[in-house]
């Protein structure tokens, strides 16, 4: 069956009150696709459907909704079903489901979560957003330098039903300082009898509590890690974070970056739930910023004035210009963007990166300059004056685009901005103007 099919079914059982029938459909699906299937049911069914799962299902279901749904089952289930499912949920996704709540639903949750988790909660939301400890879960396996493989086994199976990832065990000290890593599949294929000091991974890649996101999304990535151990400032373990969340920031991340790239503020609600205030909010300081700056291209323009007026071929030539430079400019920024969100490029690359995009413009720019020649004698039937001069423009415009594009990356990377902040808009108006003066300057010293 479909997922269209799927719906339909679910539909129909929904609709003929066969709660029986529709429990066992809901439970042969993933809660994913659960939390899909809900998004578009109203108040009355969605309460419905999310009290006829199972408490274990339910809060599985609970983690993947968006925030307005959350917010709506919060307000119309009983307290004693919020405790229950904060109880069964993991508590990174508990943190993530409560920063998303407007206060008073915050304290409601808080006043019916028991004692313990609620201390634990409150810990959780004391870290700054978008740090490692704001992510984290203390849902990990942890083992001692005393253990063997069985002993190990034996504490797997009596708690791990209740932690986020059993792939790897964290080995501490007396002082809960993280000593080394246990790759489960290693204590599955040797005697149980095996010391896990024998197995013990020393060499530690982890986190610090107050690092970025985006630090964590990047080691994570860069090791190719299922988990990534948290610890404090002495080294003390307190939670981990898995691939799963690391998987989100690495949307957010990109999302952001796609965002600043086009121009826009970076939106804190998805597309359709935006305000249209919002919407165009996010939208005009760029656009007000690059409106003011094309004055320079305005004014470039009319300086010239007497050039253009003495050959329309030159007026027509402009935009090809300004978009073929708009668009060199934004391939070489996609790429120094691209690696230094990687960690491939840095500053101390400026200059190496700087001479390889200027020979890669003095390829590129020459391919495409021999083409506009030809196109300008053949198909224009230019002066051969007037289709050098263009074709010259062209080559120098995008050999100069080619080096704004990469350079200014990694200048804002450089005075601590985000690099994606110099990308589209400001390279697009910087090698407008370059390669208007660079037109008008080469064709009045030679047409007129």
């Amino acid at each position: 069956m479909n997922w269209e099919q799927i719906e339909e079914r679910l539909n129909q059982l929904m609709a003929e009150s066969r709660h029986g029938q529709l429990r066992g459909a809901l439970m042969m699906l993933n809660p994913v696709d659960i939390a899909g299937y809900m998004k578009n049911l109203d108040r009355e069914k969605l309460l419905l459907l999310f009290r006829i799962l199972p408490k274990d299902v339910s809060a599985d279901v609970f983690s993947y909704m968006d925030s307005d749904q959350r917010e709506m089952l919060v307000e119309s289930i009983a307290d004693a079903e919020i405790t229950a499912l904060i109880d069964e949920m993991f508590v990174d996704d508990a943190v993530d489901f409560l920063e998303e709540l407007p206060a008073n639903a915050v304290k409601r949750v808080l006043h019916n979560t028991d004692p313990h988790t609620r201390a634990i909660i409150n810990q959780f939301l004391k870290y700054p957003e978008n740090s490692a400890g704001s992510l984290m879960t203390i849902e990990y396996c942890e083992v001692t330098p005393d253990m063997n493989v069985r002993d190990a086994l034996k504490s797997i199976k009596e708690t791990g039903v209740d932690k986020e990832t059993v792939y790897t065990l964290y080995m501490l000290d007396a002082q809960r300082r993280l000593i080394g890593t246990v790759p489960l599949h290693k204590a599955l294929v040797v005697p149980e009898d095996t010391a896990l000091m024998k197995l013990m991974d020393p060499g530690i890649i982890s986190v610090n509590t107050l690092d970025d996101q985006e630090v964590v999304a990047d080691t994570v990535r860069k090791y190719h890690l299922l988990s990534i151990p948290v610890v404090d400032g002495e080294g003390r373990l307190v939670g981990i974070i898995t691939s799963d969340d690391v998987m989100d920031v690495i949307e957010e991340e990109n999302t952001e970056d796609f965002e600043k790239m086009s121009g826009l503020a970076p939106a804190e609600e998805p597309y359709f739930k935006s305000k249209l205030l919002t919407l165009a909010g996010n939208r005009l300081p760029w656009l007000m910023i690059l409106m003011f700056t094309s004055i320079i291209s305005g004014a470039i323009i009319s300086k010239f004035e007497t050039v253009l007026a003495v050959n329309i071929l030159l007026s027509a030539s402009i935009p090809m210009l300004m978009d073929t430079g708009g668009n060199c400019g934004q391939q070489a920024s996609t790429l120094m963007i691209r690696g230094i969100a990687l960690g491939e490029v840095r500053f101390s690359d400026f200059f190496k990166v700087l001479w390889t995009e200027f020979r890669v413009g003095l390829l590129v720019g020459l391919a495409l300059s021999g083409v506009t020649f030809l196109r300008l004698l053949l198909l224009n039937q230019a002066s051969l004056v007037m289709a050098a001069v263009i074709s010259v423009s062209l080559y120098a415009t995008v050999v100069i685009a080619k080096s704004i594009g990469c350079v200014l990356p990694l200048l804002a990377q450089r005075v601590k901005l985000d690099p994606a902040l110099a990308a589209s808009p400001l390279i697009t108006t910087l090698v407008d103007a370059a390669s208007l003066f660079i037109f008008f300057t080469i064709a009045s010293r030679f047409i007129l």
